[in-house]
Order: C-alpha cells, then sequence, then structure tokens
C-alpha cells in the first residue's frame, strides 16, 4: 500500500460527506467496543440476575477509570499525527508512534500491577454490596490482566485515524466483538462459568482485536515509515514533550471523569444491590449514546487538526457545525425512544423485578445526557483538534470534579433526592464542555 493510500487528506472536500464517511466507521467501530460490556451486562443480567449485573457494572467502572492514560494520550497521538498530516511533517509521524507505542505498553503493564495489588482494597472502597462481592472480584481481575490488550488497541487506533482511517479500526473491533458475544452466551449460559465467563470472554474478544490491529500496522510499516525495529520504539525526547503536553491534560480529564464516576457508584452502592444494578443500566445506556458523540468528536478532532495545521479556519466552523447537527439530531431520535417506551429499553438489560421496579428515575437524567453528549462532541472537536491541553485540563478540573461530583452531592446528599440526585448531577455536568468550548471558540484564539 502506497503513503497516499495510507494518509487521508481532510483538508479538501464537501464537509458533510467526508465528516459522516469518516465518523460512520468510527461509531460502528466505537458501538461495538461499547458492546463488549453492555453484552456483558445484558447476559449476566438474565442469567445471573442483579448480583450479577451489580459486578459487571462496578468492575466496568473500574476498568474504565483504568484506561484513563491510554484515553487521554492515545487521543493526543491522534491529534498530533493528524496535525503532523496536514502540515507535511512527516517525520513527526514516526517519531510520535514509537513513543506512544513504548510509553502505552508500558503503562498499561504498571496500571494492571498495581489495580491486581490494591483489588480487595477497591473493591472496599467502592461500598461493593456483599451480594456481589465475589462476582465483582472475578470480572474485576480478569479484565485487568486484558488491560494490554485495550492500551494497545487504542495506540494502534490513534495512528490509523490521525492518518485518516477509521474503516480498518472498525473491522478490527467487528471481529473481536462477534467473538466476544459468542463467547459470553457460551461462556455463561451453557459451561455455567457465571461472570468471570462474561470477563474471560471480553478479554479475549480484546487481544483479538489488538493482535489483528497489529499484524495489519506491521503489513504496512513502508507506507509510513515506522518499521517495527526495535530502535524505532525508542522515545525520542522532543516527540515524547509534545505527547506529554497533550496528553496529560487529556488523561486528567478522561480520570476526573470516570473518578467522578466511581465516586458515584460508591454513593449508589450504599442503597443496595437493586440501586448498584440499575447504575450499570444508566451508565451503559449513556455509553451507548456516547458512542455517537465520541465518534464525530473524533472525526471532527482529526479534520480540525489537519484544517487548522493546513490554516482553513473557515472550514473548520463548518466541520463544528456539521458535528453539533448530527449530534442534535441524534439527542432529540434517542429521547423520543426513551419517552415513547422506557420499559422495553429498560426490560433489554433485565428480567430482575426489583431492578425494573425502580428504572424509571434513570428517564429524564438518561434523556439529559443525550443532550450533553451533542454538544460535547462540537466542544471536543475544537479543543483537542487545536491541541490546547491548558482548556482539557479546565474541562477535567471543572466537569470531573467540581460540577460532576458537586452537583451529585448538592443534588442527592443536600436536598435529599439520593440517588435521583446523584444521576441528575451527573447529567447537568456534561454541558460544562459546551460553556468552555463555545467560549473558546467565540474569542478566536483556536486560529493562533
Amino acid at each position: 500500500m502506497s503513503e497516499k493510500s495510507m494518509i487521508r487528506d481532510l483538508t479538501e472536500g464537501p464537509v458533510v460527506p467526508q465528516l459522516v464517511g469518516f465518523a460512520f466507521p468510527l461509531f460502528l467501530s466505537n458501538a461495538l467496543q461499547a458492546v463488549y460490556n453492555l453484552v456483558d451486562l445484558m447476559v449476566v443480567g438474565r442469567y445471573i440476575g442483579g448480583a450479577g449485573m451489580s459486578a459487571v457494572s462496578i468492575g466496568g467502572d473500574i476498568l474504565h477509570l483504568l484506561t484513563f492514560i491510554a484515553m487521554g494520550f492515545s487521543s493526543a497521538g491522534q491529534v498530533i499525527i493528524a496535525r503532523s498530516v496536514g502540515a507535511g511533517r512527516r517525520d513527526e509521524i514516526k517519531k510520535t508512534i514509537g513513543a506512544l507505542f513504548t510509553f502505552l505498553l508500558s503503562a498499561a503493564l504498571v496500571m494492571a500491577a498495581v489495580c491486581f495489588a490494591l483489588r480487595h482494597h477497591i473493591l472496599r472502597w467502592l461500598n461493593t454490596p456483599a451480594e456481589s462481592l465475589a462476582y465483582s472480584l472475578d470480572y474485576t481481575v480478569t479484565c485487568v490482566f486484558g488491560l494490554v490488550f485495550i492500551y494497545g488497541y487504542n495506540v494502534v487506533s490513534a495512528i490509523l485515524r490521525g492518518m485518516g482511517d477509521s474503516r480498518r479500526p472498525f473491522v478490527f473491533i467487528a471481529i473481536a466483538a462477534v467473538l466476544n458475544m459468542v463467547l459470553d452466551v457460551l461462556f455463561v449460559k451453557y459451561l455455567g462459568m457465571a461472570v468471570f465467563g462474561a470477563a474471560l470472554a471480553t478479554v479475549i474478544g480484546q487481544g483479538t482485536s489488538f493482535i489483528i490491529a497489529l499484524i495489519y500496522l506491521y503489513r504496512r510499516r513502508e507506507s509510513f515509515g515506522f518499521d517495527f525495529k526495535p530502535a524505532s520504539f525508542r522515545i525520542e525526547k522532543a516527540a515524547f514533550r509534545r505527547l506529554v503536553s497533550l496528553g496529560i491534560p487529556m488523561a486528567i480529564q478522561s480520570a476526573a471523569i470516570s473518578f467522578s464516576k466511581i465516586v458515584l457508584m460508591a454513593w449508589i452502592n450504599m442503597f443496595g444491590v437493586a440501586y448498584s444494578a440499575l447504575a450499570g443500566v444508566f451508565n451503559k445506556i449513556n455509553t451507548m449514546s456516547g458512542v455517537i458523540s465520541q465518534s464525530f468528536t473524533t472525526a471532527g478532532s482529526s479534520m480540525t487538526g489537519q484544517n487548522l495545521g493546513a490554516a482553513k479556519y473557515k472550514r473548520v466552523t463548518h466541520i463544528l457545525l456539521t458535528v453539533l447537527g448530527f449530534g442534535l439530531g441524534f439527542a432529540m431520535l434517542a429521547s423520543a425512544v426513551m419517552l415513547l417506551a422506557p420499559d422495553f429499553v429498560y426490560g433489554l438489560f433485565t428480567h430482575d423485578t426489583s431492578v425494573l421496579a425502580l428504572a424509571g428515575v434513570l428517564t429524564l437524567p438518561i434523556i439529559l445526557n443525550f443532550f450533553g453528549a451533542a454538544t460535547r462532541s462540537a466542544a471536543f472537536s475544537l479543543i483537542n483538534g487545536s491541541g490546547r491541553p491548558g482548556l482539557n485540563l479546565a474541562i477535567a478540573i471543572i466537569d470531573g470534579v467540581f460540577a460532576r461530583i458537586g452537583l451529585a452531592a448538592l443534588l442527592g446528599f443536600a436536598l435529599g433526592l439520593d440517588c435521583y440526585g446523584f444521576w441528575m448531577g451527573d447529567a447537568l455536568a456534561g454541558f460544562m464542555p459546551l460553556l468552555i468550548g463555545g467560549t473558546f471558540y467565540l474569542s478566536g484564539r483556536w486560529r493562533k
């Protein structure tokens, strides 16, 4: 494959079809990636019940927190690669790839070791219900051993997407998602492996995805100048500084939001296993709605990064408005489904009557989260694409700490709304990136 076919120019042509063409494979990829934990929750909910759902919910939140470094630095690497492509700086691509691989795979091993050592303490800090404690331990420990696969897949996907290729990451994750779904049913329903079986299916799927993606990248190494020799994995100082300057704020942002969700989970767990299971339903519906937002954020960030590198500022505005329009359209459609058929939606996750009896409390917070996700996609397309680490750090602090935890505590504890207040606080905090991103856009500083 030639370099021309490996690197995609996103600075020319109609914005809408180009954005949709880039975002659609991302949507499919992200949807399938979200399906991993979602399928675990649905299969476990149907064959084990509320205790199993609670375990998958708690383990899933822990795993998501552990990926904050991967999410932050892979997003940063994607933006740097996209800007290097737009500006024609091919030498920076190779150096960024080497730093990204070495740093993130090393970080995965460290994170996995630390989490395994603290596994009992972590579940105790989260007020894990006694009914789901053993299941939670099985799920968390098993998924931790697959952390290196999650980090590795994020690296390969960031490289390809930074070069304008969103289709192949979808193919990789599709193979793994299908494998995960098949193994989930086999392990949990037919082999009786309970929650451990669901976690094992997830790890096998993630490992398959990473290995296939790595083989693809290796076979096409000549087209983008990274030869995979040991010397190429040496961390070059200038490239690592660029990666760290953008990656740390993005990682802090991801960690802050994940940490806030962990705090909310600990508060919700105090109200019993039914509410703990319900938290899993809330998180998974929001994860699926975030698939659209994340897809357009990733596509918008890459397009914004390349167009800023090429100094095409009017085109950037067109990109942002298009991202916002698609996000709002999806939010309205999804809200209509939640209002018209809430019992059907909640029934997809479990038949446990104790959980379903409480599910109506989630409807309004979920709808607010739909619209928050729509506005975040446009804001982060600009902030991430322009490579502004200070703004990512501001959002991490304001959204992840003060707004999300603060509003949840105010509504849940101070006003006595309990779990409903926690979920409403989480939903309202999701509009903070819009305020910061909108102010940044109106200031015009993103052109510099």
